[in-house]
């Protein structure tokens, strides 16, 4: 069966409710602090994708067990110091830099040396970042030359407790190192970029010793070891990423409106929402809630007549980092010239993602100035396409599919997407909710 696909034809409008799943970033953190609770925990609506079952086989690894199917998960947690560590124990994060990173943090006291490997992509990201703020708790680490995976890291039985300033707006980095905290006697205090705040909130719905005081650029963060850490049934709540191409397709299609059901719309993700809305989109939340922590509502998109250019602030860049992609297209078909600034980190995911996204619009016959850390759209209400246009060779890039999916089905042409099993490192069902909006 090829691995890619091919669109030729507008999408037609539509008037749909759908459900997309779990969130993978509150995903991989249950699955971790279920690993170190005290008792069992269970999860309904995880996402079952690559990188989650790369996060259940890496605690497997580490003595926990493990019990789950497509409707519920089951962890029995160790405790805190409960992990067993084999010797030569290799853990494979495949395309997660979540788990890759994160787990990290709870490895610093592993008596024997682990080794972290990753694939193709995931061994290109930056490792340093983690690697040196857990070494001075005491922990020892082996980089790969490009300060990539794979390496090793090695415990230590003498942890102290860090002060750490976190100045990239890395959520991973932070948590990596909240996690970390956990383990070592003493307070660990962060001075943290605003970020993602997924790991706060847990540890403040698990009543962990955790205190958060937020200043208008950082946080910061003092965390303890607690004496144990309760289990957590959870129900979690759907991915607003993933939920972020279905928003577009929607804003970019005529006479259509959509509802997505029960989105995590906590405030350091939904840059995404801000911005389109400042660019003309029509965007209401409803039926608000708060749940173990996490803000959640379902979301109701309806077409607008008319989009504008933006010149993004960058004051929302962290909160909408994964979804810049789309945003693009949104800007494509936008009157006048859209301007997204500081957006190094984008060239430091799965893939080079402001080249690509820059690329994906030149093809697209949309013209773009782009410099290492910026992009000009010079946007074009009545774009259509009519010709071949082939995606391929993109480090298999989950993001870098679905968003040449969603360009397609809104601007028509012939497109050949490769490497559709892309998207089983985060949405694997992505096609399947895809065809229904287009029935």
């Amino acid at each position: 069966m090829p691995n890619k696909i091919i669109l030729k034809k507008k999408i037609n409008k539509f008037h749909k409710k759908i459900f997309v799943p779990g969130d993978k970033s509150l995903s991989i953190r249950w699955i971790l602090i279920a690993s170190i609770s005290n008792g069992t925990s269970a999860a309904k609506n995880l996402l079952m994708s690559e990188d989650i079952l790369a996060a259940l086989k890496a605690i497997k690894s580490l003595g926990v067990k493990v019990i789950y199917n497509s409707h519920i998960c089951k962890i029995y947690g160790k405790g805190l110091n409960g992990y067993k560590y084999k010797k030569n124990l290799v853990l494979n994060a495949q395309n997660s830099g979540t788990l890759g990173r994160l787990i990290l943090g709870l490895l610093i006291d592993s008596p024997t040396p682990i080794k972290i490997i990753g694939d193709k992509s995931l061994s290109k990201r930056d490792f340093k970042r983690i690697a040196d703020p857990l070494s001075k708790f005491g922990a020892s680490f082996k980089l790969s030359k490009n300060n990539g995976l794979p390496l090793i890291i090695k415990g230590s039985k003498k942890l102290k407790p860090i002060k750490f300033f976190e100045k990239k707006g890395s959520a991973q980095c932070k948590s990596s190192v909240i996690f970390a905290g956990l383990k070592t006697d003493g307070k660990t205090t962060i001075k943290a970029k605003k970020s993602r705040d997924h790991t706060e909130l847990l540890f403040k719905y698990l009543n962990l010793p955790i205190k958060i005081r937020k200043l208008s650029n950082f946080d910061l963060i003092e965390i303890k070891k607690p004496k144990k850490i309760r289990p957590i049934n959870y129900n979690i709540p759907s991915d607003i990423s993933s939920s972020a191409f279905f928003i577009v397709l929607t804003v970019l299609s005529k006479k259509s409106k959509l509802i997505i059901k029960n989105v995590n719309i906590n405030p350091s993700r939904i840059g995404i929402l801000t911005i389109l809305k400042k660019m003309g989109a029509l965007i209401s939340l409803n039926n608000k809630k708060k749940y173990k922590g996490e803000l959640i509502a379902d979301l109701c998109i309806n077409s607008p007549k008319n989009l504008k250019s933006i010149n993004c602030p960058p004051s929302l860049n962290s909160s909408a980092i994964d979804e810049f992609l789309v945003i693009f297209l949104v800007a494509a078909k936008a009157k006048g010239i859209s301007f997204f600034k500081n957006l190094d980190e984008l060239n430091k995911k799965e893939s080079p993602r402001l080249k690509w996204g820059s690329k994906i619009l030149n093809m697209m016959g949309i013209k773009t100035i782009m410099t290492s850390n910026s992009i000009k759209i010079f946007g074009n209400p009545k774009l259509k396409i009519n010709k071949k246009i082939v995606i391929k060779n993109y480090l298999k890039d989950h993001r870098v599919f679905m968003t040449s999916a969603i360009a397609a089905l809104s601007f028509g042409g012939e497109w050949h997407i490769h490497d559709k099993n892309s998207i089983n490192t985060s949405f694997p069902s992505f096609l399947k909710i895809l065809n229904d909006l287009k029935k």
